[in-house]
């Protein structure tokens, strides 16, 4: 009986320690994705009755605090709102002025706070990444699929959502003959450097 009970403890000790090795990968540590401004951008893409509207923000700044072993992040993801272009003119002077007022609201952010999926200190990672997206003045809960490549002392990110802007508070652009929908695609693409995590 004894030797039962002894043989179940060290089978139980066995199955903590290998849920502990899955949820925390040996050698997984804290790290600093920095972001080049001039490799991070936000395509975007609108749709009307008669063509496709495209055309991207620039990054400014990033520095997101990724860990490994607890799936933890944190930091943020900030654009240029003045910088939108779409290869329009008067197009992108009513996006600006009525719709995004980005002399107003300068700044287009994303807070991550929570990654859901498989995580690792290297390889090809596609998580679902929580956060808070701010844009017009307000902050909007936004869940987006991301693949994240980690090499070395290098990364690259990518991501496919929807903004429904309408619905956050900001102007549709439709005019009498030109209707658009009430959301945007976007397309995020970033890389950068990592950053060993600075101790205690």
């Amino acid at each position: 009986m004894r030797f039962l009970l002894k043989r179940r403890g060290s089978i139980t000790a066995a199955i903590c320690l290998w849920f502990a090795g899955v949820a925390a990968p040996a050698g997984a540590e804290q790290i600093i994705l920095r972001c080049d401004a001039k490799q991070t951008a936000a395509d975007f893409t609108l749709y009307d009755v008669l063509h496709t509207v495209q055309g991207s923000f620039q990054g400014t700044r990033c520095d997101i605090h990724f860990d490994p072993a607890s799936a933890k992040v944190s930091g943020e993801i900030v654009f240029d709102a003045t910088s939108g272009r779409s290869g329009s003119d008067g197009r992108d002077r009513k996006m600006h002025k009525d719709v995004l007022e980005s002399g107003r609201y300068p700044e287009i952010s994303f807070r991550p706070d929570r990654v859901d999926g498989k995580v690792s200190a290297l390889g090809t990672l596609r998580v679902q990444v929580h956060g808070m997206f701010g844009i017009h003045g307000a902050e909007h809960e936004l869940i987006a699929p991301v693949v994240v490549k980690l090499e070395g002392d290098h990364w690259e990110a990518s991501a496919h959502f929807q903004v429904p802007y309408a619905k956050w508070g900001m102007k549709n652009p439709s005019v009498l003959f030109l209707r658009v929908g009430d959301v945007v695609d976007i397309d995020f693409r970033a890389a950068g450097s990592t950053v060993p995590f600075p101790g205690p």
